[in-house]
């Protein structure tokens, strides 16, 4: 079977999930899939661009990036472009994303030229709240936002608990990939808000996103991005899979052969893929 690149990278993260040595090499040579390189950077690191943008990884996904805290990974994602500013300021300033980690993470060179402007434009620490108050539309309540740095939230929070921010506010708020779950859960009662934080490409984590987003193509093709842009995060989606694969499809070379079939105009969700490319065979 002949694939496009993207086609063959998603089957490859199933693949991987099949079980033993042997199974996984008749699987690859049934369906034509060979093995991809791990978590190294793979070719051009110019070429890993686009598979760092919007349009590739939703937002939270480009968090788990940086919670790896590697200085080369920031690079590239911050000039795949994208990035709220509250984040591309953090990162430009060398702070740590990771869980428990304090020490800063070197600024490479690329974006060092940033980092002046980027300062020039962020607000003052004791404008931010009051700014925040004072937004009366979605644009104003984004700009604001703009400014709110991985360190103001604890402020932010305060505030809010005080007395509620604008609505605009909140919303903006929200949909940082980086809100802490406290502040966004106090606009859960919103009709909107479980519709808008998808669209904007807010996951609860790796086990969701693989279990619940669509197309599967999409997904899968995101994690094999994540297994050199993400790894700590991956193996979460890997854990939620794993069972799937090995009793749908298993070493059942006809089975993933439908399944390679199957994947390119697949609508439905990664779990379905499986489901139904296991049924069908």
């Amino acid at each position: 079977m002949r694939h496009d690149r993207g086609t063959d990278r998603a089957l490859d993260v199933l693949v991987c999930l099949a079980g033993a040595d042997d199974v996984r090499q008749a699987v690859r040579e049934r369906i034509g899939v060979a093995e991809r390189p791990g978590t190294v950077v793979p070719g051009s690191r110019w070429d890993s661009l686009p598979r760092l943008s919007a349009d590739a990884l939703p937002a939270s996904a480009r968090l788990w990036v940086l919670e790896e805290d590697r200085a080369d990974l920031n690079e590239l994602l911050v000039l795949a472009g994208g990035l709220p500013r509250g984040l591309e300021s953090a990162v430009l300033h060398g702070e740590p994303f990771g869980p428990g980690r304090k020490e800063p993470v070197p600024v490479l060179g690329a974006l060092r030229e940033r980092l002046l402007a980027e300062s020039a434009e962020r607000l003052p620490a004791a404008e931010l709240i009051p700014a925040l108050r004072a937004a009366r539309t979605m644009r104003q309540g984004r700009r604001a936002v703009r400014s709110t740095g991985r360190g103001d939230w604890s402020r932010v929070i305060a505030a809010d608990t005080e007395q509620p921010l604008p609505g605009y506010t909140r919303w903006a708020l929200a949909l940082r990939p980086d809100c802490p779950p406290v502040l966004r859960e106090r606009f859960s009662a919103h009709p909107g808000h479980a519709h808008r934080t998808r669209l904007a490409g807010i996951v609860d984590g790796p086990e969701t996103y693989v279990r619940e987003w669509r197309s599967a193509r999409t997904v899968l093709c995101a994690l094999g991005t994540g297994r050199w842009a993400f790894p700590t995060r991956t193996g979460e989606a890997e854990n939620a899979l794993r069972p799937l694969v090995r009793d749908s499809l298993g070493a059942n070379v006809e089975a993933w052969a439908v399944l390679a079939q199957l994947l390119p105009t697949f609508t439905g969700t990664v779990p379905e893929l499986i489901v139904t490319a296991g049924a069908i065979a």
